[in-house]
């Protein structure tokens, strides 16, 4: 006789009111009714074993098991009620909570909008400020739903996700826009600095951050005179010709088409050693400097050091992943339009997708905010579109190839790879290789692996070549 799971509780509690007897154990008479077992009688075995414990007989178990399933059917239709109960009762819940994000959310991207405009003075800009700050403040911390209730909710994350990248759009915004008030309004207008700034004819004085360019290492003398030091980092090995070609800043890169980029391009590249007029080493370069542009320099170097962040192998074996569909994207925008960029933007800044390498890593388990990267990776791509659809594919992938060839020369996907991984090998060839991972045991495979997909080594293995410094 086949026993429900459901009714073991009910057998149980009805078999074990009192201590058995002898003939109750030695499977003689029914431990529920106390019948002895005969011809028409059947012992039924109740465990622990088939041969020993209690039995009990058909009729009994048969009554026991009805009242069981009823037992279950009633407690069922209970908590069913008791889900569309909780349910019902959540959902305006949910909605206020999601109607609060929401409206708090546009209220910063109309701040950020009228901070960037000239229409609203800069005292009425702080004020929407402070005002906007305590709407944020009185944002109450997500509910929690019922246990009926499916507790990943991602819409009331994404939400809460969307409104803290606006908030930092609007921050910024209304910080530049009081920054240079500011300056303006502490100095008198002086007209004859525009030939410094190289302003438009008719210009009033005043200037913002499209004009201003104070360089890369003045911030560092500013600090210094309220006692503050801050090494400074080394400049760039770059000659005097390179630097004067790319030596704009990113908020002039923002703002500038870079009108000569199809004549300097192809100079930078071929210096490094990069054929501009093949197709496939181009837009093989352009994605690594994709990459290197948009996802790992940046925001990704504090979420590196962070103590739960991710480790060398981790991020190389995501870096590959991403330079193949970075690939990918930038061959379907020649036909597409630059908008398939997307493609890359929404896996590079996916904060729950585990990366590559076998790794478990995701942005959204790392204790620093992720936001300031997703906006980082969108701004890059942004500009790499933007160029393209005004002055054409092929200068998309000349800026971006360009910057590979200074940033990464010898990453995977560029000409020089093949060369780092040969060096590599002898290297590898004279290490103690005892206690390293697996996957490094076979040279000859690990050398195939890293030429053609150097993540499928796995992110341990890549870990391990990285402490060795083997790839530079």
């Amino acid at each position: 006789m086949h026993i429900p799971a459901y009714a073991h509780d009910t057998i149980r509690a009805a078999a074990l009111p009192s201590m058995p007897t002898s003939r109750q154990v030695a499977g003689l008479d029914c431990c529920l009714c106390g019948k002895p077992f005969g011809e028409e009688l059947a012992p039924i075995p109740l465990g622990p074993r088939p041969t020993s414990g209690l039995f009990g007989c058909r009729p009994c178990l048969t009554r026991l098991v009805t009242r069981a399933r009823r037992a279950r059917d009633a407690a069922l239709a209970h908590h069913a009620e008791r889900a569309q109960a909780e349910s019902a009762a959540w959902k305006p819940v949910r909605e206020r909570h999601l109607a609060r994000l929401d409206s708090v959310r546009q209220a910063a991207e109309a701040v950020a909008a009228l901070a960037r405009g000239g229409d609203t003075e800069a005292l009425r800009v702080a004020w929407l400020l402070v005002s906007l700050e305590s709407a944020y403040s009185w944002v109450p911390d997500a509910p929690e739903p019922p246990a009926s209730v499916d507790r990943a909710d991602s819409e009331m994350k994404d939400e809460a996700f969307r409104l803290d990248l606006a908030m930092i759009t609007a921050r910024e915004a209304v910080a530049e826009r009081l920054a240079y008030h500011l300056l303006n309004e502490a100095q008198p207008e002086e007209p004859e600095t525009c030939e410094e700034f190289e302003c438009p004819e008719g210009c009033s004085g005043r200037h913002d951050s499209t004009h201003i360019d104070c360089g890369p290492d003045a911030v560092f003398d500013d600090l210094t005179k309220h006692g503050i030091t801050v090494e400074q980092p080394e400049p760039e090995p770059l000659s005097p010709r390179l630097a004067a070609i790319w030596g704009k800043t990113e908020a002039e890169e923002k703002h500038s088409p870079l009108p000569d980029i199809e004549e300097q391009a192809p100079v930078v590249l071929a210096h490094f050693g990069i054929d501009a007029d093949d197709t496939d080493v181009l837009v093989s370069a352009a994605a690594v400097g994709l990459v290197a542009d948009a996802w790992r320099e940046g925001p990704l170097d504090v979420i590196h050091a962070a103590d739960d962040g991710p480790n060398d192998g981790e991020i190389f074996a995501q870096s590959v992943d991403l330079y193949r569909r970075a690939r990918a994207a930038l061959l379907a925008a020649q036909d597409d339009g630059p908008e398939v960029l997307l493609a890359f933007v929404a896996v590079a800044s996916d904060v729950d997708l585990p990366w590559a390498g076998g790794s478990r890593f995701t942005l959204r388990a790392v204790s620093e905010s992720a936001a300031e990267f997703v906006q980082h990776v969108d701004d890059r791509v942004w500009f790499t579109a933007e160029l393209m659809r005004e002055q054409g594919w092929r200068a998309g992938l000349l800026h971006r190839a360009a910057s590979a060839a200074f940033k990464a020369p010898t990453h995977f996907g560029m000409p020089g790879w093949p060369s780092a991984v040969a060096s590599a090998m002898e290297r590898l060839a004279l290490l103690d290789r005892s206690s390293a991972p697996k996957a490094l045991a076979d040279i000859a495979a690990v050398e195939a692996s890293l030429l053609k997909a150097p993540d499928q080594l796995g992110a341990d293995a890549l870990t391990w070549i990285a402490h060795q410094a083997l790839l530079g």
